[in-house]
């Protein structure tokens, strides 16, 4: 849709079979895993050098949802949700803020979650890369006051995409449903994950995110933060007034 629209769009991914419808519409690709620092300095010199040495905007889009309970989760499992959703992102962003501060301009806008915001069972791992990286991008807005980038967050509820068929690939890799004393919860749960379509109320296309990245783009006073889909101004209302027992009350009867 940005390229659509006239920006001039590098899309990152992960392998090159990805590229191909992309590369199909004109749109630029190069290959991009943020678990490799190799890869993003490589990612990263394909831009300057696409660019002629300018970066306007960084999307930060890439992440993916570890599902299972925190007990089941081990230490190298919830370090790999990290090493994509917070530290590479953290990593990439970096490298960027470097040329927007010789440029003197630039935004970057990441895309968080409603778990961003609240915290929902036996979703631990991601809440809590989530979580981080809410933390991290409030205190990187503070400190490139007067740099003249600008950064904002975009937290969506359900968005309709692939996250529920790579979360529940994450699911089979990691957690032993047979042997959790949460077998019954797990069964329950994949069945949400192999759901077709929606599968909660209130999910939205990935239209719903881009027109708050538009705005965040070409606004003169971007938003720091961008509700998308009627959970996520929910949650933060009520974040907001309750008590967190009630909150946690109202969570438990939803989910």
């Amino acid at each position: 849709m940005l390229h659509q629209r006239g920006y001039n769009v590098i899309a990152t991914v992960r392998n090159d079979k990805d590229a191909i419808s992309l590369q199909a519409l004109g749109i630029t690709t190069t290959l991009l895993d943020l678990n490799s620092s190799t890869s993003i300095q490589q990612a990263i010199q394909f831009t300057l050098d696409h660019f002629e040495g300018q970066i306007a905007a960084l999307f930060n889009n890439a992440a993916y949802g570890q599902p299972g309970a925190v007990e089941d989760l081990t230490r190298d499992v919830l370090r790999q949700q990290f090493e994509t959703n917070l530290f590479g992102t953290h990593e990439l962003s970096n490298l960027v803020i470097a040329q927007m501060r010789k440029q003197g301009n630039g935004r970057i806008i990441y895309n968080s979650s409603v778990l961003g915001l609240i915290s929902m069972s036996y979703r631990g791992a991601y809440n809590a890369s989530k979580f981080a990286l809410e933390g991290l991008v409030d205190t990187l807005r503070l400190e490139l006051k007067g740099s003249n980038i600008h950064i904002s967050l975009i937290e969506p509820g359900p968005i309709l995409s692939d996250f529920r068929k790579n979360s529940f690939e994450k699911y089979k890799q990691h957690i032993d449903r047979d042997k959790s004393l949460h077998k019954e919860t797990y069964l329950a749960m994949e069945a949400r994950l192999t759901k077709q379509g929606a599968a909660v109320p209130f999910t939205l296309p990935a239209e719903a995110v881009v027109k708050k990245l538009i705005h965040a783009l070409e606004s003169k006073r971007p938003k720091i933060r961008y509700y998308v889909t009627f959970p996520t101004y929910l949650f933060a209302f009520l974040k907001r007034i309750l008590p967190y027992r009630w909150l946690d009350y109202i969570i438990n009867k939803i989910q």
